[in-house]
């Protein structure tokens, strides 16, 4: 792997990242349904016949059907394709954002930073698409970050075993206990054990400190995002809080922006406050 160049591991991270957007496009439909991700295999949603794998290939399968299933020949859901498209573009992001230094012909070398990277990216769409609509997290998305964040620790160019394991049990061990004292406090359900796991996972990919930094802006864009949008909910008659978007996608959407700048943004937000 040390001699893949840029462009050409631009490709396989699009490719790869296909492959994982349809795998995010079954948990999006099938996780809030209370479907088994695994059994009944990939089938089709209308005569429930099973899909052939030629059929199953991400972005290709459906084109190659022209939009319509092969066995009772019903429109298939634009959707699919797009997830699987956007999934791609994300993959290739996550590549070109830790490795755009090195020049298109010039050999790979950060493939840790860029696989973290990848997780956190396309972790974005499942979290969003089904945390704003159902009010879930997806443990493959949140416990699953645990697992590769310190399956990634145990190679080089990244964070150490220790530093994932620490980050993993004090962002999740913080948020919750945070959680539990404004519950106490507010008489009501602060936070939820999604966005708990969820964090635990930044922490196991970025450490604590990346875990913290990631916290502190998800904060900071609930509150940009959420006040004026309570204030259109309160015109459309939803002042009950039934139309507020949950914490997960601040957090999904702030953990690849803290991966890459956390540390320049914290700089910048230090010589701000000092005045140098």
């Amino acid at each position: 792997m040390e001699n893949i160049p840029l462009w050409y591991g631009l490709f396989l991270f699009f490719a790869l990242g296909a492959c994982v957007g349809s795998f995010y496009n079954v948990i999006v439909y099938r996780m809030p349904r209370g479907i088994s991700l695994i059994n009944p295999p990939s089938h089709c949603p209308l005569c429930k016949k099973r899909i052939p794998i030629r059929y199953n290939l991400p972005i290709v399968g459906w084109l190659w059907l022209r939009g319509k299933s092969a066995c009772c020949k019903q429109p298939i859901s634009v959707i699919y394709p797009i997830g699987e498209s956007l999934c791609g573009l994300l993959g290739a992001l996550a590549l070109f954002a830790t490795n755009w230094n090195v020049g298109w012909t010039a050999p790979v070398t950060n493939w840790v930073d860029a696989l973290a990277m990848f997780w956190l990216l396309l972790g974005m769409y499942p979290v969003c698409a089904v945390d704003i609509q159902y009010k879930l997290i997806p443990d493959s998305i949140s416990v699953g970050g645990i697992v590769a964040g310190l399956a990634l620790s145990m190679f080089p160019g990244g964070i150490t075993p220790f530093q994932s394991l620490i980050g993993a049990a004090c962002a999740g061990g913080g948020l919750w206990l945070l959680g539990f004292i404004a519950s106490k406090i507010l008489k009501k359900e602060a936070m939820g054990f999604g966005d708990v796991k969820l964090l635990a996972g930044y922490g196991a990919l970025m450490g604590l400190d990346g875990a913290v930094e990631t916290l502190i802006l998800a904060a900071f864009l609930g509150i940009v995002v959420m006040i004026p949008w309570a204030k259109i909910m309160e015109k459309k008659g939803k002042s009950d809080g039934s139309g507020q978007i949950p914490f997960g996608p601040f957090l999904a959407v702030s953990a690849p922006v803290m991966y890459l700048w956390g540390q320049d943004l914290l700089d910048m937000y230090v010589r701000f406050i000092v005045g140098e």
